[in-house]
């Protein structure tokens, strides 16, 4: 008999998880979606709940409800008269206008961290370091001589004294500079990095969500930073007619809106913001799924063209692109649309700033964001 070797499956059992944990999966993927609006995700969720019985009857929605209340995740407004909001009377649920806490914005950062980067390899935790020798914060455990300009509190007093007694002798005990001994440190290295988010109304064109995968990924990027690399820095911005930047506090409620690409703006407003930064060590993210097709001119009226490329505009996005690279920062450019014409504008927009694109679906896109910082720091580092 034909025997086949191979994988061996066995029974799936599912994590062992309480109602309200089970609902709370769902829920947090639904508020990214619905921008933090808490009405919304649950009514979402009570359609999932008639289709694939999520509950019964010793544990319902409103129940989910109240626990969500209770752990402080979400949170009932009222008017400034004490009354429930408008539309809750007569409901026979008890909610009026709810809205998420830090608590979860938070746990929505964590979770985006979680899902994007969570599988892939990391270093240790810390700071990155530069790979340079020399009067640093951070010890190597490794030694050497001493040298005019190293800090005192660097000098190894043990091993110096070593070196003294088999230079020297112990009868007749001395210390000179020649028997100093250095231990090595390394400079605990610092990255600025401005995350540039289209917001036009592309992003959910085309039957497609490109705004909430691209939520997750600044969600998981500011988790990452401020967990992991704490000495660098994040600023989030938005561009779609203009520009203008968004606390990282803000992303779960971030939306679309009827906007062209201003993608100049964008561009000026993250130098503006580097420029303030002490670092050496600056970069620029650029997701967009959309050609450049606005500009604010100096009398304030807008210049809109969104038919091809049109010349003025990818001009002035390509002489950013050059100011950029004058001010040593690279811009990396996560291209979601894949369009031959408009990534031939990217490649030229690359060029013209020594930066790097991507040329991607949404799929992958938290990780090639991750890998690329990662790089980028080190890169910039050494250089």
């Amino acid at each position: 008999m034909n025997t086949r070797k191979g994988f061996r499956f066995t029974t799936y059992e599912a994590p062992d998880q309480t109602p309200f944990e089970k609902l709370f999966e769902i829920f947090q993927e639904l508020i990214t979606h619905t921008s933090g609006d808490v009405e919304e995700a649950l009514d979402w969720l009570r359609e999932l709940d008639k289709e694939y019985e999520l509950t019964d009857e010793d544990y319902t929605i409103d129940d989910f409800i109240e626990d969500l209340k209770a752990k402080g995740f979400i949170r009932e407004e009222f008017d400034t008269d004490g009354q429930q909001g408008e539309g809750e009377e007569g409901d026979g649920e008890g909610s009026g206008n709810l809205s998420i806490t830090a608590k979860l914005e938070c746990m929505l950062r964590q979770r985006a961290l979680d899902q994007i980067f969570g599988k892939l390899k990391r270093s240790g935790a810390g700071n990155h370091k530069t790979g340079k020798s020399g009067r640093g914060d951070e010890h190597t455990g490794e030694f050497r001589e001493y040298r005019f300009g190293d800090a005192l509190e660097h000098i190894s007093m043990t091993e110096s004294l070593k070196n003294a007694q088999i230079n020297h002798g112990i009868g007749n005990f001395s210390l000179s500079e020649e028997d100093l001994v250095v231990e090595d440190t390394q400079y605990k290295a610092q990255m600025s990095t401005v995350l540039m988010i289209d917001i036009s109304h592309s992003m959910i064109l085309y039957g497609e969500d490109r705004i909430t995968p691209a939520k997750k990924v600044a969600m998981a990027l500011a988790e990452l930073i401020t967990t992991r690399y704490p000495k660098d820095t994040l600023d989030i911005l938005v561009f779609g007619n203009d520009a203008w930047p968004i606390p990282i506090k803000d992303l779960p409620y971030l939306k679309v809106g009827p906007y062209h690409t201003n993608t100049v703006a964008g561009l000026q407003l993250a130098m503006d913001m580097l420029r303030r930064k002490r670092n050496t060590n600056k970069q620029i993210f650029m997701i967009t799924d959309g050609k450049p097709s606005c500009l604010r001119l100096p009398n304030g009226d807008y210049y809109k063209n969104s038919v091809g490329l049109d010349d003025y505009i990818v001009e002035k996005c390509y002489a950013m692109a050059q100011q950029a690279r004058k001010l040593h920062i690279p811009i990396t450019t996560f291209m979601i649309a894949q369009d031959p014409y408009l990534m031939q504008f990217v490649r030229e927009f690359t060029q013209a700033n020594k930066g790097k694109a991507f040329y991607t679906g949404l799929k992958g896109l938290g990780e090639m964001i991750f890998e690329d910082y990662e790089q980028n720091r080190k890169k910039r580092i050494k250089g």
